[in-house]
């Protein structure tokens, strides 16, 4: 069994910044719209979700981070079913960087998620809007 049962596509793309009105102002002039705005209290950091299409960035604050070319943090893979996706990931031996199924309350009624690294470092988020 695969992944593929349970996974819809891409969900986002996370970039973390050190100026989130700048970057907002920066996506909204390229044509995406703001769609989510909210503050990760466990992270201490204001998070925004922007909108072109079926494209959705994530933007977050962070104090240290490395302005260089991959800048991007990670990609979210939207999930329809979390806890058999994250059964899968356990069994096939991949390398997990969260402590089981999170859950944050981003959106309406919050989402639950788990990071895996890939082979060249990338993380991998699968994502599920509660």
């Amino acid at each position: 069994m695969n992944l593929k049962a349970f996974c819809t596509g891409v969900q986002h793309i996370g970039i973390p910044t050190d100026n989130i009105e700048k970057t907002v102002l920066f996506y909204e002039e390229l044509g995406f719209d703001k769609i989510y705005e909210t503050y990760n209290k466990n992270a201490n950091q204001k998070v925004v979700f922007l909108q072109l299409e079926n494209l959705i960035i994530e933007t977050y604050e962070e104090k240290n981070i490395s302005s260089a070319n991959g800048a991007i943090n990670h990609i979210a893979i939207d999930c329809n079913k979390i806890y058999e996706a994250y059964d899968i990931v356990r069994m096939q031996g991949y390398k997990l960087l969260t402590d089981g199924i999170q859950n944050l309350d981003f959106w309406e009624n919050g989402i639950q998620y788990f990071i895996i690294e890939g082979p060249n470092k990338e993380r991998l988020e699968f994502c599920k809007k509660l």
